[in-house]
């Protein structure tokens, strides 16, 4: 199985990394192209992959290609690779953003089997959280190969397309708003006498550990939050505050404000 990359950048170089170390496709098996050489170079000295001339080549030499370029170039890609789509029949796997199934095919002139993914940040770090869907035209088979790539930089789920937009403000925006609240946490420690370091790692940890035990206990995360909470404690005080200063609004309000702004994109 040979796997194209149309577009070298952070996302596509953090699924590259993803599938060799996990062993999905062996390196010689993946063909690369960028326009900014650059990008091209990085991937390629860090992994045996082999480097293209063009998008064509990339399509012709491969059973499914991911287009991992941003929104506003997609259509000239599009236009370089439909004839060697239309002789080729590979599998496109798009990772643009906001950029439906349908506008993919209408900017193309061949019935070609399509799946869109939406990866977040944490790829880079083999925790993605990565949905997918997929035109009548693609296969099992074809579902199949795309979670098994993309469940090399995390977990991947399928999901209709009319709940990508909110799937992207969920899983796409929320790690913005958790680093936002490990570092306060982290300046509230130093505020009174931690080191900056010591207090994002214990932050950060503590983090990971409690979306691991929502993941995995099978409890409510509110019955994790009344274990934590011992009668009159320093957790119910805080808890109590957090409450009292709209914490849980300050999340609804970010994620409602996301949206709205997701639909006049």
């Amino acid at each position: 199985m040979k796997i194209g990359f149309i577009g070298c950048g952070n996302m596509a170089g953090a699924i590259i990394d993803g599938i060799i170390k996990n062993e999905i496709v062996d390196e010689k098996d993946i063909n690369i192209f960028d326009i900014f050489y650059p990008a091209v170079e990085k991937v390629s000295q860090k992994h045996g992959v082999f480097v293209c001339e063009g998008p064509r080549e990339v399509v012709l030499n491969s059973d499914a290609v991911i287009l991992a370029v941003k929104p506003n170039i997609i259509t000239s890609v599009l236009d370089d690779i439909n004839t060697a789509l239309e002789e080729s029949n590979t599998l496109i796997i798009s990772i643009a953003a906001g950029k439906t199934i349908d506008f993919i095919r209408n900017s193309l002139s061949h019935d070609n089997r399509i799946i869109r993914v939406m990866p977040n940040i944490n790829a880079k770090v083999g925790e993605s959280i990565s949905a997918y869907t997929a035109n009548k035209s693609a296969t099992k088979e074809d579902k199949e190969l795309c979670e098994k790539l993309f469940g090399g930089v995390g977990q991947v789920m399928y999901l209709e397309e009319t709940l990508f937009p909110l799937f992207g403000v969920i899983g796409g925006c929320s790690p913005a708003f958790t680093y936002m609240f490990i570092d306060s946490l982290a300046r509230a420690g130093v505020k009174n006498g931690m080191t900056k370091d010591t207090a994002l790692y214990v932050a950060a940890q503590a983090v990971l550990g409690s979306a691991k035990m929502v993941l995995e206990s099978g409890e409510h995360p509110w019955e994790l939050v009344d274990k934590v909470c011992s009668p009159g404690g320093t957790t119910i005080e805080g808890v109590s505050s957090l409450q009292n200063d709209g914490f849980e609004k300050a999340i609804l309000n970010a994620v409602n404000k996301a949206v709205e702004k997701d639909k006049k994109l």
